[in-house]
């Protein structure tokens, strides 16, 4: 018995140095892979710009009084951004708006948090960020529960919550100056969803996306798409987006209804052609169509 515990107390604490060891080697400096992605900026006029690195996007507002960033997506990424925000301005960035909760969008805000700056995210970020914290992801300074404005050097940064659709945090956030939104990852415009739509709900992506769309805007700058795709695109990709996952849902239910219910014969039978053109169809389809058939089959 005696035996039997010590080798108990040995495992449990292999287990531990495991786990402390895993923690220290989180990708602090580089992203997950760290492969030298290229960056880019595109103005959008009146102190707005769009950063791009890889398939990753931001926006950044420039105004006397300071700077505005949003998701700084990875410790490299950031420095990036911090470097192209300094060839613009010398002015601080005061605050950094987090999109939703996800690591991959809003890592490596901690070399703003150095300059000052305050950071602002919904309610339920607090909350997910404190469950899987990450030394270079600074908690939010300034929470909300359905709406907030950022304001900054006759700036405004409007902030808004459309209930659990992606995770329980995602927020749209609206430049009422240019009538565009900044959404990301509920519209990718042209590309179908990603892969097995990780934490995502299918049906409460959809009524989210009805509620944008009644809206007022003109514009979507979307948080991913490669450098071959525009910065900005015109209101209408939100419908896009929506309508495809609707010809999705119905076309899996309705092989479904018809006594398909093997996800391997699903993701062999159901095309959607209307979307060949879209980027990663035949690649992330297939997946597309196994988490909508989870949706249906297990109510996950």
């Amino acid at each position: 018995m005696k035996y039997l515990l010590r080798s108990a107390i040995l495992l449990f604490g292999l287990f531990v140095s495991t786990l402390s060891l895993a923690a220290k080697e989180f990708p602090l400096t580089e992203p997950v892979g760290g492969e030298p992605f290229g960056h880019s900026v595109t103005t959008l006029g009146e102190g707005v710009y769009v950063f791009r690195w890889w398939v990753y996007r931001n926006i950044f507002i420039v105004t006397d009084e300071g700077v505005i960033v949003t998701d700084p997506m990875n410790p490299k990424a950031a420095k990036l951004l911090q470097s192209e925000i300094r060839k613009i301005t010398d002015k601080p960035v005061k605050y950094v708006v987090y999109s939703h909760n996800h690591h991959d969008h809003i890592s490596g805000g901690i070399i703003f948090k150095e300059e000052g700056a305050k950071f602002v995210g919904h309610e339920n970020v607090l909350k997910e960020l404190a469950d899987h914290p990450s030394p270079v992801t600074p908690l939010p300074d300034i929470t909300y529960k359905d709406q907030y404005t950022v304001e900054l050097g006759g700036r405004k940064l409007e902030l808004k919550y459309f209930g659990a659709n992606h995770g329980e945090s995602l927020v749209v956030m609206r430049l009422p100056k240019e009538n565009a939104l900044f959404i990301v990852d509920i519209v990718t415009p042209r590309r179908v969803a990603f892969r097995m739509m990780p934490d995502f709900w299918p049906d409460e992506w959809i009524r989210s996306l009805k509620e944008i769309e009644a809206t007022d805007f003109d514009y979507v700058i979307s948080g991913h798409g490669p450098n071959t795709e525009p910065a900005i695109d015109t209101a209408n990709v939100v419908k896009d987006q929506r309508v495809y996952l609707e010809d999705l849902m119905a076309a899996v239910k309705g092989a479904m209804d018809a006594g398909v219910h093997s996800p391997d014969k699903l993701k062999a039978s159901v095309k959607l052609p209307k979307y060949k053109g879209w980027r990663y169809y035949d690649e992330w389809l297939p997946m597309n169509i196994e988490r909508i058939w989870a949706f249906y089959h297990m109510g996950w």
